[in-house]
């Protein structure tokens, strides 16, 4: 893999990584190809390079310091010669988004339209992997939770993504670029920390906890079901896609570990986990929450991901105990 750090002015920085013997069959449709990562720095991105790093494809690691995927002007500088695009780059905080909405919309919506537009006038045509969200959704009306859920978003934030995705569907149906949406859940794992304070929860907790913090569960928010995922297991999810673009093109899947775990379980593993790994006690607590929590946190939730398993093969790896531990001690 050879990795490509863009700059505001151009391309710059090229380094060689090392590849290991270990190479996952479907990842060889990434060889010779020109790869684009924006956030590539982030939590998703970082981890989708690493999966490459056996592979001889030329990737651009997209840096939020180095362009401004609002800007057309950064589009038409690097789609040139593209083959795949993965787009993370996103503002992630839904209080941000209800603040700012103006702001929010020119960081999740806006660049995907930019993307779209520079394509149709330069006449190119990669293949885009954008990351949704399974909050898109709303509040569930039944669980689990596939593709043939309505959407209802609740939040700048959702409505915003949704957007997006449309954006994306509307330019596939006009044959100006091949690509598909992969709605998250609840992702945690090894990686950059989050620059959102509301989200990476459960790295947030395995951090506090490991610094010697209480665990706060807030009632009654403890007792709701979320869908967490291992990040390695997320972006393994979006090179499936990309190597089954054809059959993944123009469409949305829901992905998460289709098991659900309460909020509390989930606190409790961490503090079971940390206490096993490194001999301390990790003190967990119940407490009212410091403000009303809103309609979207009181959801329940459990991802269907089978139709997306079906096409690509895919199935997540990682169990919810398994993940915490290896975030454990990644973080140590």
């Amino acid at each position: 893999m050879t990795i490509l750090q863009s700059d505001s002015i151009g391309w710059q920085g090229q380094r060689l990584i090392k590849k290991s013997a270990r190479t996952q069959d479907f990842l060889h449709y990434y060889t010779r190809k020109r790869i684009l990562v924006t956030g590539g720095a982030g939590f998703l991105g970082s981890n989708l390079i690493r999966l490459l790093n056996d592979v001889d494809c030329k990737i651009i690691c997209l840096r939020r310091e180095e362009a401004d995927v609002r800007s057309p002007a950064t589009w038409r500088r690097i789609l040139d010669g593209v083959d795949v695009v993965f787009h993370f780059a996103a503002q992630t905080s839904i209080p941000l988004a209800e603040k700012d909405p103006p702001a929010d919309y020119t960081i999740n919506a806006l660049p995907l339209l930019h993307l779209a537009e520079t394509c149709r006038e330069m006449g190119l045509s990669p293949d885009v992997l954008f990351t949704g969200t399974v909050t898109e959704t709303g509040i569930p009306m039944r669980l689990p939770v596939d593709e043939t859920h309505p959407d209802h978003p609740v939040t700048i934030y959702d409505l915003h993504k949704w957007l997006a995705e449309q954006y994306l569907k509307h330019f596939v149906k006009r044959g100006i670029l091949r690509g598909a949406i992969l709605r998250l859940a609840n992702v945690y794992g090894p990686g950059p920390q989050t620059q959102s304070p509301d989200r990476g929860v459960l790295n947030q907790m395995i951090r506090k906890a490991l610094a010697g913090e209480t665990l706060a569960i807030y009632d009654p928010l403890g007792d709701k079901l979320r869908d967490y995922i291992f990040v390695e297991d997320a972006a393994l999810a979006f090179l499936k896609a990309g190597a089954y673009m054809e059959e993944v093109n123009g469409r949305h899947f829901v992905i998460g570990s289709g098991e659900g775990h309460t909020i509390a379980e989930a606190f409790h593993l961490v503090a079971d986990q940390i206490s096993l790994i490194t001999g301390r006690e990790v003190e967990v607590r119940h407490s009212p929450p410091p403000s009303p929590p809103s309609p979207i946190e009181m959801r329940n939730f459990v991802a269907d991901f089978h139709s997306f398993s079906k096409i690509t093969g895919w199935i997540p790896q990682t169990s919810l105990k398994e993940g915490i531990a290896k975030t454990i001690r990644a973080f140590l």
